[in-house]
């Protein structure tokens, strides 16, 4: 048995989390964002220009809007904060039909501030296929006439078009390899509007909350699966790959429903994700506990974790909903606390925005308690792979082949050197050094690494590129032998241990 004084503990996870640091430069080099939705539908929020200094001490420096309010796009002026603005549904239908009233918008409410005022991609309307107003058919032609607009201005380079889609877009979303636009969707809008997006350069935007879905699923959805806490996962039989949260999932679903399309090469930028902080009783999951682990955890997720299963390259750009809670919003208790902040700036729970505040950032809370298995569907369907909502029974690390071989070499050089995993093994002339990947030995040091402590929350994570599996990592093609120094540890053996 491994044993070691608190004092080697603690500095084992000050090196911990100073690797988790220097793996979240890494991946945030690569193009991964976080940004926040400033809605505005309250009347007790500070001034534009004390929501802009808020933005700049959080260092936030994406910004998402719902209009083109003059006094918050002067506010943003000369911050380099990048914004997103809005031309609202109820003006699809003048813009889709008049292309006068689409360069007279762009003219008042971009070319009037750019470029002092960051503006890098206008959202026309905003989950449009779930408006009452039947604005639909306006949505592409009105897209079509701003990008002229931007054009005749030479602003097309610089800012681009898209419009936000909610999930309820998609016919199917589970499994995420089945996912699918709605049929009386494609035709007329999906294909159009993809075409365009891919001819301007531009990217999809999608709405996605994985509350919603466990909201309504909580009987076969673990929590820990919706908050990206440790979970042994959910494998897509369609394309084979292990999903360990649900937001994921999701995304992918999107991508794979493009890719049905044969739009396989569309960037996507989640416009809105979120969960509330409070909740009506029937909401089942709204609590200040669960919202700062979803938020905090997805921004670690996104600034350390590389793309998703399906595109695991493609860095993503992921937008908070929302700044503040908004008082004046209707429906359920939930709608008026998605806020981050209170109105009068205080923090409605403290997570952290950026690379360098996740050096300090730890979820220490366990997976919820309860052991049995439960299906995990993505939003309705039939339930597929099962999750766990508490790791019973014997547990290894393997490394997440997904990130790239740049991303592991840097988590196998910490695990055998600052953190301490026996490597010897995986030496050359040495019994395991065969198969000679850089893959292999990942998985040989990252579970030398979790074995020797404790099989802890936690200590198979390695900023993204290791996960827990249930099933020996036979399963998982790490060959003989490395497979049986994996298994040692969990058979009561301990080799090299110091």
């Amino acid at each position: 048995m491994l044993w070691f004084s608190k004092k080697n503990e603690k500095q084992r996870m000050e090196r911990l989390s100073l690797f988790f640091f220097l793996i979240s430069l890494l991946a945030f080099a690569d193009g991964a964002s976080i940004g926040v939705n400033y809605g505005r539908i309250a009347n007790n929020l500070p001034s534009a220009v004390k929501v802009v200094k808020l933005l700049k001490s959080q260092g936030l420096e994406r910004v998402k809007v719902y209009d083109t309010d003059p006094a918050v796009l002067k506010a943003l002026s000369g911050t380099g904060i990048k914004v997103t603005v809005d031309l609202p549904n109820e003006l699809l239908s003048s813009a889709a039909r008049h292309q006068s009233f689409a360069n007279s918008w762009v003219q008042r409410n971009v070319v009037a501030y750019h470029p002092s005022t960051q503006i890098e991609a206008i959202a026309v309307g905003n989950e449009v296929f779930v408006d009452t107003h039947n604005t639909t058919k306006f949505l592409v032609p009105a897209m079509k006439n701003i990008h002229a607009a931007l054009v005749k201005n030479n602003l097309d380079s610089a800012i681009k078009i898209s419009s936000p889609i909610a999930l309820s877009a998609l016919r199917n979303s589970y499994p995420a390899s089945a996912g699918s636009f709605r049929s009386e969707l494609v035709e007329p809008v999906f294909k159009p509007m993809l075409d365009f997006l891919r001819e301007t350069g531009s990217f999809l935007m999608v709405n996605a909350y994985p509350f919603f879905a466990y909201e309504s699923n909580s009987d076969v959805i673990s929590l820990d699966y919706a908050l990206f806490r440790e979970n042994p996962g959910v494998v897509d039989a369609g394309n084979g790959l292990r999903y360990f949260n649900l937001f994921d999932a999701q995304i992918d679903a999107v991508f794979a429903a493009m890719s049905a399309l044969k739009y396989d090469n569309i960037k996507l930028v989640v416009t809105e994700t979120g969960w509330p902080s409070k909740g009506d009783e029937n909401e089942i999951g709204a609590s200040t506990e669960n919202a700062a682990a979803y938020n905090g955890n997805l921004v670690r997720r996104i600034l350390t974790g590389g793309g998703t299963p399906l595109r695991p390259k493609e860095d993503l750009t992921v937008y908070l909903f929302a700044l503040f809670n908004e008082n004046q919003k209707n429906g359920p208790t939930s709608e008026r606390n998605y806020g981050l902040f209170y109105p009068d700036e205080k923090k409605v729970y403290d997570i952290p925005f950026t690379v360098e505040g996740l050096k300090d950032y730890h979820d220490d809370r366990s997976p919820a308690t309860g052991g049995r298995q439960v299906s995990a569907p993505v939003e309705g369907g039939s339930p597929g792979g099962s999750v766990s909502k508490s790791l019973t029974g014997n547990t290894w690390c393997v490394a997440n082949l997904q990130v790239g071989k740049e991303k592991l070499q840097a988590a196998l050089d910490y695990a055998c050197g600052e953190g301490g995993a026996d490597c010897r093994s995986i030496q050359p002339g040495s019994t395991c050094y065969d198969p000679n990947t850089v893959e292999a030995h990942a998985s040989f040091a990252f579970n030398s690494y979790y074995q020797k402590n404790g099989r802890q929350m936690g200590s198979c994570y390695f900023g993204g590129t290791a996960y827990v599996v249930t099933q020996p990592p036979s399963a998982y093609s790490i060959p003989f032998p490395l497979i049986y120094f994996l298994l040692l540890p969990t058979l009561g053996f301990n080799f090299g241990a110091r």
